[in-house]
């Protein structure tokens, strides 16, 4: 331990020898910042505390010496070593003794010896190790640096793998071993020579020389990893991607893909980010040699027919595409953003699996959103896209049946001040769609002695406006009894323009006599629905045991409102409640239908009992039990419009059928729901679902069971049952085994399986996956193989098959 008198010799050593390294003008370290740049970058102004046991001073030698503890921040950058020996005669700076340098981007550099020049451009390290800010490692026996860019490792190792705290020593993941390891500042790159590529420090591959980005750069112009892929269509494929680093603020993306039966793919993306926002362009396109491939997989025509199922016509068919994505904050509550694709057929992204656009309904649109506090906006043009195998001449073709949404509106306001002691909200909707051909899915039957088109959506063009105003207030007595007035009003305008065939198929169902019906579409109309309701709940809180709690609220709502106007006719276009689905999360709904196009008519009550339980080993409980009435008027559900809505949904009879929902939770990763709807007479189930899932360690397993009773109004003449299955279990700390299956009790069929493995830690992750699918009718068999590999900083190798995103 020093003296008083050691100590403050100590400080005015310290002091004296700063006053004499900054009068040499010597940059004490602004050590590397990163290892491919360890030129000095230091702000002006900055000032130097160097901190050492003891300093010394050789005027002789012209060398100032610090040993002990010393530790020197400069900049941001800071340098602790046992001993640092400045040179001025040499201008050389030489630190020993666990000297590591902690720049200030973060990167660590750790050895026994550093030789570096004052300013740190060349140097010479031994037993260098080398931590970069976003884990990557390098190790050599030595290094060396050349003009202030070049960082040379000799015997070097190199790994993005980080250490195994219990076991240092122990081999990485992965790791690339080389005889020289060149590391370029300037160009950013990171060249190797004599390499030989390790897994599980077993020697994988020789490489004579090959190159990547540097590691802390995250934008470098150069070779991306190539994929690999097969499809029947297809055949064989290559990718190969090129990217080019253009600015700090735009790039673009060129991949060539080589098809064994098709040729060579050409594809383009460009990239551009502003303060505010940013926007993707894409093209592709490919001259193909065999397009009747998809014709005779598809059972079609050969080519010299004139269909468009994207690969007919001539025999080297062009088909191609160009796409856009972009979206941009105005300000801090607008967003104005699009998603559009234009190609030569409706099935060309779908089949070369181009990425952003290659899903089976694609949907362009082009919208504004605004958002602030509990009021939203949104207005856009949208338009759907089916990218099937279907010829567009042929009857389940859906292109053409798919609408041109032009445009839609939402706005949704709720004042800040309460209305009346209650909360007023206020909604409106609007939106104009056209449609170039009538949407005719297929025959149903409504009885066993007649036919009608179903009609889904008419050919031409139809709108409505929308504004609707809600007003509820609660109130609670003394013995915990809430009450919660109702006040709502909707008004609506709309018009339409059908043509000859739309009106032609609705003339065809409206003389079918289980619709019972003689309307004709309307040029236009205007409607209103308005309702006062009361809604009573009693929660009671009780508890059976030390530390449970539990919650039983009976519940009823009473809807007093007039009759539908339009109901039982076809008069009205239904775009946007054609989903109807009564469980136990809508039996509570004011209006039970899902969109603006139907409007819930009639007095209604709804009565049930919700429960909700917790327990002091951490397990849970909840359910909900009840039915619907319609007590007065027409009852909406019971009346079909052009899509049937609401047929066998268990509301179209006086007393709806029982709807419940029962779950638990657990503490250890278990959980499991069953819900279902129950005929009102026979209590028989007409539809049911159940659920359970296991999620921990080693193994997460997932089930469900689902049942729906036969709709011979929407097509389905039997009943449906299926069960899906999963798993999931890890092998050891990193590997996992899956798979999952779907089977089909009513068609005896297993409708698609699949199993995986994979491997992932912190560096490197494995993934396998096989996947079989079977068409319910043809019981034709899909097979795929997908797999990837993945090295943290070096890249991705694989596929992109669906087998991988179905597994998962």
């Amino acid at each position: 331990m020093p003296s008083d008198r050691q100590a403050h010799l100590a400080r005015l050593y310290a002091a004296s020898a700063l006053a004499c390294l900054l009068a040499c003008g010597v940059p004490v370290p602004a050590f590397a910042q990163e290892v491919g740049n360890l030129a000095t970058t230091v702000p002006s102004g900055s000032q130097m505390l160097l901190a050492a046991d003891t300093l010394e001073y050789n005027n002789d030698n012209q060398t100032v010496t610090a040993v002990g503890g010393v530790q020197i921040d400069y900049g941001g950058n800071r340098l602790v070593a046992q001993k640092v020996v400045y040179n001025r005669n040499t201008k050389r700076m030489v630190a020993s003794g666990n000297v590591e340098i902690v720049n200030s981007d973060g990167t660590k550099i750790n050895s026994q010896h550093i030789d570096i020049t004052d300013d740190f451009a060349d140097g010479f390290v031994n037993a260098l190790r080398v931590e970069t800010v976003d884990k990557a490692y390098f190790a050599a026996e030595s290094a060396e640096r050349m003009g202030g860019v070049l960082t040379t490792f000799h015997n070097g190792v190199y790994t993005a793998c980080e250490p195994c705290e219990d076991k240092p020593d122990k081999a990485p993941t992965w790791r690339v071993k080389a005889r020289k390891i060149i590391w370029n500042g300037e160009k950013k790159t990171v060249r190797f020579e004599n390499a030989n590529f390790e897994f599980f420090g077993f020697p994988l591959a020789y490489l004579p020389a090959f190159e990547i980005a540097d590691p802390t750069v995250k934008r470098k112009s150069g070779f991306l990893i190539p994929s690999i892929g097969y499809n029947s269509h297809l055949g064989y494929s290559v990718k190969v991607p090129y990217y080019f680093a253009l600015s700090p603020t735009y790039d673009l993306t060129v991949t060539g893909s080589g098809y064994t039966k098709q040729g060579f793919l050409g594809e383009a993306e460009w990239r551009q980010r502003f303060n505010n926002g940013e926007y993707t362009f894409k093209v592709a396109g490919i001259q193909q040699q065999d397009p009747d491939a998809f014709l005779d997989a598809a059972g079609f025509p050969p080519s010299g027919n004139n269909v468009n199922s994207g690969a007919a016509g001539d025999p080297n068919k062009f088909r191609g595409m160009m796409g856009t994505q972009g979206q941009f904050a105005i300000n801090e509550r607008w967003n104005f953003g699009w998603d559009v694709l234009l190609q030569t057929d409706k099935n060309f992204s779908n089949t070369y699996n181009i990425a952003k656009y290659n899903s089976y309904v694609h949907q362009s649109s082009v919208y504004l959103t605004g958002l602030n506090d509990r009021n939203y906006f949104d207005v856009r043009a949208m338009h759907f896209e089916v990218q099937e195998n279907t010829p567009n001449d042929n009857a389940a073709a859906r292109s053409g049946q798919q609408p041109w949404v032009l445009p839609s509106l939402d706005y949704a306001y709720i004042p800040d001040t309460s209305v009346g002691g209650g909360q007023l909200s206020l909604n409106v909707n609007t939106r104009v769609i056209r449609r170039e051909d009538l949407d005719e899915a297929f025959n149903t039957p409504y009885d066993s002695s007649t036919l009608a088109q179903r009609v889904r959506g008419i050919e031409g063009e139809s709108g409505r406006l929308t504004a609707e105003a809600e007003w509820k207030r609660s109130f609670v007595t003394d013995d915990g009894l809430v009450l919660t007035p109702l006040l709502a009003f909707q008004g609506d305008v709309d018009y339409v323009r059908a043509s000859s065939a739309s009106l032609a198929a609705i003339q065809e169902m409206a003389a079918n006599p289980v619709i019972n019906t003689s309307e004709d579409m309307r040029s236009s109309f205007a409607r209103y629905m308005a309702t006062a309701g009361l809604e009573m709940s009693w929660p009671l809180l009780f508890s059976l045991a030390s530390g449970s709690s539990h919650v039983v609220e009976p519940m009823a709502q009473v809807f007093l409102r007039p009759n539908e106007q339009y109901v039982g006719g076809l008069s009205i276009p239904n775009e946007d409640a054609q989903s109807m689905v009564f469980d136990a999360t809508t039996l509570f709904e004011r209006d039970k239908f899902s969109g603006y196009d139907r409007i819930e008519g009639g007095s209604r009550a709804n009565v049930g009992l919700r429960y909700s339980g917790s327990y002091i080993n951490g397990w849970g409980t909840n359910a909900i039990f009840g039915q619907s009435y319609q007590i007065g008027g027409e009852n909406s559900f019971a009346a079909p419009d052009l899509v049937n809505v609401g047929a066998n949904s268990g509301l179209e009879t006086t007393k709806s059928d029982y709807v419940g929902l029962f779950g638990i939770t657990s503490p250890n990763g278990f959980a499991a729901s069953v819900s279902g709807r129950f005929d009102e007479q026979s209590f028989e189930i007409r539809r049911a679902e159940l659920k359970a899932a296991y999620s921990g360690l080693p193994v997460s397993l997932s089930a469900k069971y689902a049942f729906i009773q036969a709709q011979p109004l929407y097509g389905f003449t039997t009943d449906r049952h299926e069960v899906t299955l999963g798993a999931s279990t890890h092998l050891a700390e990193n590997w996992r085994v899956f798979g999952t299956g779907t089977y089909d009790l009513q068609e005896g069929l297993l409708v698609k399986d699949g199993v995986g493995f994979a491997y992932n830690d912190s560096c490197f992750t494995y993934l396998m996956t096989y996947a079989q699918s079977r068409d319910l009718n043809t019981r034709e068999v899909t097979q795929s193989i997908g797999f990837n590999l993945s090295f943290r900083t070096l890249g991705d190798f694989g596929s992109s098959s669906n087998g991988v995103d179905t597994i998962q």
